[in-house]
């Protein structure tokens, strides 16, 4: 009887070592794929932007109807300044150009979803941006300023002016952001266009759009013939910015360096009417 309890102790004693044995060779197979994935999902992170788009044969770039940046004139193409340089900077990489019109307040989320690959569209380097881009260096000065029906500029001209009046400005913008600054009432609207709109229809009291839009689209011989510009909130510059961490930063400094050297960028700024607002490079 004493040998059948010793033998019996023995077998389940030699069944849990071998299913403990099986346990672990089962984890350790699962560490080691689990390591694997893990360190296959690493290299995809550092992929090279640069050569992701030159494997996809694509640049798509994001923008918003921004004259004279980003916009249309009989047809369907883009031109403006950004988008002429844009496209001859896919042209660097031996790429095409995709122009894709995004909702500016989801630019940052556009790039992390891999829906376009830069925002290049007259687009403030404010904290936020430079936070959650890897942005170019700047290439162009511009301001936010305040645009009123002409017929009543004279009693807009500084800030200390302007407390009582309703404001429109594009969501995400640096306009709403200069115009909540100043703790002013605003109504986001989709694209600085829709802003000038508000004040047209009289739906707002002024708008705070981009100085060198507001060169280009309001006063004497545009759309908004009957409105102008007043004073300005700051003084900013633009850059361009791809996802964090992105090569292609870099490739885009090179880029607006030897354009900036050899005038060709000057030469599209004159084109457009912003030569006096590029920063050289």
């Amino acid at each position: 009887m004493k040998k059948w309890i010793v033998f019996m102790l023995t077998m389940v004693t030699a069944m849990s070592l071998t299913a403990c044995g099986g346990a672990s060779d089962s984890g350790s197979d699962t560490k080691t794929s689990s390591d694997a994935k893990t360190e296959s999902d690493s290299g995809a992170s550092d992929e090279s932007d640069v050569e992701y788009v030159k494997g996809k044969g694509t640049l798509v770039v994001g923008i918003t109807d921004f004259e004279p940046m980003d916009y249309k004139e009989d047809g369907d193409e883009w031109i403006g300044f950004d988008a002429d340089m844009a496209k001859a900077f896919g042209e660097s990489l031996g790429v095409d150009v995709e122009f894709v019109e995004i909702d500016w307040d989801n630019k940052i989320m556009e790039l992390e979803g891999k829906t376009i690959d830069c925002v290049w569209n007259g687009m403030t380097l404010t904290d936020e941006v430079t936070s959650s881009m890897e942005c170019s260096n700047a290439y162009c000065n511009n301001a936010q300023v305040v645009i009123v029906p002409a017929d009543v500029a004279d009693k807009y001209q500084d800030t200390e002016s302007l407390s009582d009046l309703s404001f429109a400005a594009e969501a995400g913008s640096a306009g709403e952001a200069a115009i909540n600054d100043l703790e002013l009432e605003c109504t986001p609207v989709k694209t600085q266009a829709d802003a000038l709109m508000e004040v047209k229809a009289g739906t707002s009291d002024a708008a705070v759009i981009d100085s060198l839009m507001a060169a280009a689209m309001v006063g004497e011989g545009t759309s908004y013939a009957e409105l102008t510009y007043t004073c300005g909130l700051n003084d900013e510059e633009y850059g361009v910015g791809f996802r964090k961490g992105s090569d292609l930063a870099k490739a885009l400094n090179d880029f607006f360096a030897s354009s900036y050297a050899d005038g060709s960028m000057m030469e599209c700024a004159e084109k457009y009417g912003v030569q006096a607002a590029i920063i050289e490079q």
